[in-house]
């Protein structure tokens, strides 16, 4: 007797997705660990698709959306930019839910990396860096818990080095990680960043609710507006493209400068992507 065919979205869950270069393809998501006396802790986890190298693996309290953005500038320097960087709908990866947008976001935006998103309840998509996450659990489980994140991130240090480059990898065919990665040409962004002047700068939005950048020679005052006065923020520029960050990660406004204004409007009462105005408008 001969079985009936399996359903096409049966047969489809299973089909497996396989970047065909380093960097075509990154995936990044967090997972819960608990401290020696039971303090809840945040991995965050990055892992390159086609060679499984981690990428990145780095703890926190919680992780926030600035936490994301410093994790991935870290491995891309390392690395180099991937083409593609694939996530779930967490709120420190997307505003989506909200309408709005954060840092993560308009970081790989102006890079040129496309963002893709995991189906809801469907963590088959971000497979690989699910079973990273089960492999690294492991590890630390046969460790000397640890008491503190000082003590738990050599730990993760010493895990990503046996994982990329002493553990032979089952889907690559026996070899590590490290040794796919380097023997293969890289995948890049879309968009060409080399010649875009990339710069962190940390300032407080002063009394009047602005900050002041210095761009193509000149100092370009920046307004927020006054609600936002005395804090402390981030500037993330790329080139002419300026986004204003706080100390937790909301993005307060973003923009790209106008070169023939000193003065750089706000263009209305809001910025642009002031998320927290978006957010209190949908209520």
């Amino acid at each position: 007797m001969t079985p009936a065919p399996r359903p096409s979205f049966i047969t489809s869950s299973f089909i497996r997705f396989v970047a065909k270069l380093p960097n075509e393809t990154w995936q990044l998501d967090s997972t819960p660990w608990q401290l020696a006396d039971g303090t809840p802790v945040e991995i965050l986890n990055l892992l390159d698709d086609h060679s499984r190298i981690g990428l990145a693996s780095t703890c926190f309290l919680t992780v926030k959306a600035l936490d994301v953005v410093r994790v991935f500038r870290t491995a891309s320097n390392t690395f180099g930019l991937p083409a593609s960087l694939l996530s779930d709908n967490a709120a420190v990866f997307t505003g989506r839910s909200r309408r709005g947008k954060v840092a993560l976001e308009s970081e790989l935006e102006s890079l040129g990396i496309i963002f893709k998103h995991s189906t809801p309840y469907h963590p088959q998509t971000c497979g690989k860096v699910e079973r990273f996450h089960q492999t690294l659990k492991r590890f630390l489980k046969k460790q000397p818990p640890a008491a503190t994140l000082q003590e738990l991130q050599p730990q993760l240090r010493v895990f990503l080095d046996y994982y990329n480059n002493h553990r032979p990898h089952r889907s690559l065919n026996r070899q590590t990680p490290m040794a796919v990665f380097d023997t293969k040409v890289k995948a890049k962004p879309v968009a060409n960043t080399e010649a875009i002047d990339h710069r962190v700068r940390r300032d407080k939005i002063d009394r009047f609710g602005k900050v002041t950048l210095r761009y193509l020679g000149k100092l370009r005052h920046i307004p927020v507006g006054e609600a936002h006065k005395n804090r402390r923020v981030r500037l993330f520029v790329a080139g002419p493209h300026v986004r204003i960050v706080t100390e937790d990660g909301e993005l307060i406004r973003e923009l790209s400068i106008d070169p023939k204004r000193d003065y750089q409007p706000l263009r209305g009462r809001w910025p642009v992507h002031n998320v927290l105005q978006q957010v209190s408008s949908m209520s």
